[in-house]
């Protein structure tokens, strides 16, 4: 096998999630909705399913689909993108950024990756033969630091990685950070994977950034979103990719050769719901946000430090002196509910406080969990 991957070990994902059936916890691990996702898109791709055309759609996606896509962040964030030569459509979030780190890293170019990171980045760069420089962001506030960034940067830089808004962290990078972080990509003429599926699930009136409008960045910016994340459909893996043409002919030929192409009646569901006016974009966020404050409340009702979560589906505890890796598995074990030790997402280490739970959940599932917590607080 492929030591890239035969040396992976089980990931805490999966562990954690083995342990939640195993003592029939409360799994609040794992990061995707109780909520079955809205019923007008499902019905979009119940009936495409049913009566339209199940054959290979084009291999960059629905010509409707990527119209919607360039529509949609026209009116949302401003951009304007050709559905022709700047858009195309994937099998989630996750093919478009191993597409676009295997069509643009060669053996040997160096990739500058932010910690805490989704844990898929750092094997696809490796698969890639890229060599990963690391900038570790640190909490509570995990502000990007010009002195990491000119550490991490290099003559042989080709590639950074930034997931806007950060999950696990759950953080909404300011403008300040964007515009350092643009400076150092001109600088060293270096390419920015932006992966920003969480970029509707942004709570307190705040609006998302892409680094893609920032001055010079147009042409050196692969933008990723989801539907999955959109439309709280994490299931349907539909992902968007918007790039210039140079870099989106490369990214082309790399999706080719993964997927392919994408099932046709869940591009035509997700054409539809990206035309969905303000009012559902703003209900979910309010859904979410409302999640996220009664689950917060508990917990800081029991005694526990509650981090700020100002996106994603997620928010942290700081445990103090505590491990992370024990402390979730004593919660799972003994007192029923599964958590996220944060330090699952760092390579280097060095941070091992943090606890993250998510709050995309029914009151009746936080409650409960809330309940339970309740006799670790207490026991502790």
């Amino acid at each position: 096998m492929n030591p890239v991957f035969s040396d992976l070990p089980v990931t805490v994902f999966e562990t954690m999630s083995r342990l939640a059936r195993e003592h029939c916890a409360i799994n609040l691990g794992q990061g995707f909705p109780d909520d079955p996702g809205p019923e007008d898109v499902r019905e979009v791709a119940a009936t495409a399913l049913r009566d339209g055309y199940n054959q290979y759609p084009p291999m960059m996606g629905l010509p409707s689909l990527r119209v919607a896509i360039a529509a949609h962040y026209g009116r949302h964030q401003g951009l304007d993108l050709d559905p022709e030569t700047e858009v195309m459509v994937t099998s989630g979030a996750t093919e478009a950024l191993a597409g676009a780190i295997f069509a643009l890293v060669a053996p040997g170019d160096e990739v500058v990756l932010f910690e805490p990171m989704y844990d898929a980045y750092l094997p696809l760069v490796r698969r890639a033969g890229g060599v990963p420089r690391f900038v570790t962001l640190k909490p509570p506030h995990f502000r990007i630091d010009e002195d990491a960034l000119a550490a991490a940067f290099s003559e042989k830089t080709r590639l950074v990685i930034l997931n806007n808004p950060l999950n696990p962290s759950a953080t909404v990078f300011a403008e300040a950070d964007l515009s350092l972080l643009a400076g150092f990509c001109r600088r060293f003429d270096a390419v920015a994977l932006c992966d920003e599926v969480w970029e509707h699930v942004i709570f307190d009136g705040a609006r998302h950034r892409p680094l893609m409008a920032l001055p010079g960045m147009r042409e050196r910016t692969i933008k990723i979103g989801s539907a999955g994340k959109i439309f709280s459909l994490t299931g349907w893996k539909v992902g968007f990719v918007m790039a210039a043409p140079h870099l989106m002919r490369a990214l082309a030929r790399a999706h080719q050769f993964l997927t392919f192409t994408t099932p046709p009646n869940l591009q035509e569901a997700a054409a539809y719901g990206l035309a969905k006016d303000e009012a559902y974009f703003t209900g979910m966020r309010a859904g979410l946000a409302r999640s996220r404050d009664r689950l917060a409340a508990g917990l800081a009702d029991l005694g526990f430090t509650v981090l700020p979560s100002a996106a994603t589906y997620f928010l942290s505890l700081d445990i103090g002196e505590a491990d992370d890796v024990a402390f979730c598995e004593t919660l799972v074990r003994e007192h029923g509910v599964a958590a996220i030790p944060v330090s699952a997402f760092y390579e280097t280490g060095g941070v091992r406080n943090l606890v993250r739970f998510c709050f995309a959940k029914t009151d009746a599932t936080l409650d409960a969990a809330l309940d339970r917590l309740a006799g670790y607080a207490r026991a502790a």
